[in-house]
């Protein structure tokens, strides 16, 4: 039987795999059939990883990833960040669907961490901002802020995740726009 850190691993690996697919695309190829719908209706889902995702309506975590139904659990939520709510989503995923890895998936030239760098931002919206600025600083760099944002929301989910002895491997990664590329920061 394999461990929880070796299943993590294994899910890794299909992620980038998926992202390698992906990068020589022209369509979405994740399943999708009818037969892929029958089989997670009968038998529930079983996703290989918890991916904590930016709303931005360009990242599409399942097609990024070349997955299909019942291979991830997406979170999406604008700059990838997370409140409790998205704490219990993710614990859920983990600790019900046994699923063994969580990214937090940023991406290059994002809306919310632009607006947190600008400042400015009102309503709502600067509930998103506020906490995003806490991450980055006064770092002005679009993909630099980027980066310390997707590793701020990590290590919090990882210390979130830790106080309910819930565990499961967190990374970071980076979604490049322009190529599609996806860069993983497990560090």
């Amino acid at each position: 039987m394999q461990g929880k850190a070796e299943k993590w691993e294994i899910s890794l690996k299909a992620l980038k795999d998926g992202n390698e697919k992906y990068l020589r695309a022209y369509k979405s190829d994740g399943d999708i059939s009818p037969e892929a719908r029958l089989h997670t209706f009968r038998n529930g889902q079983s996703p290989c990883a918890v991916i904590v995702s930016c709303s931005d309506s360009r990242v599409l975590p399942e097609s990024i990833f070349s997955a299909g139904i019942g291979d991830l659990f997406v979170i999406r939520v604008a700059g990838n960040i997370t409140d409790n709510i998205a704490i219990g989503s993710i614990e859920y995923a983990l600790s019900h669907l046994n699923a063994p890895l969580v990214v937090v998936l940023g991406h290059t030239c994002c809306g919310a961490v632009n607006a947190a760098i600008c400042g400015g931002a009102e309503g709502h919206i600067k509930s998103i901002t506020d906490k995003i600025k806490l991450a980055i600083g006064d770092e002005n760099n679009d993909y630099a802020a980027c980066k310390l944002n997707v590793k701020s929301e990590a290590r919090a989910i990882s210390n979130a995740l830790s106080q309910e002895n819930v565990s499961a491997k967190v990374i970071g990664a980076i979604y490049h726009i322009d190529t599609g590329k996806v860069e993983f920061i497990e560090d």
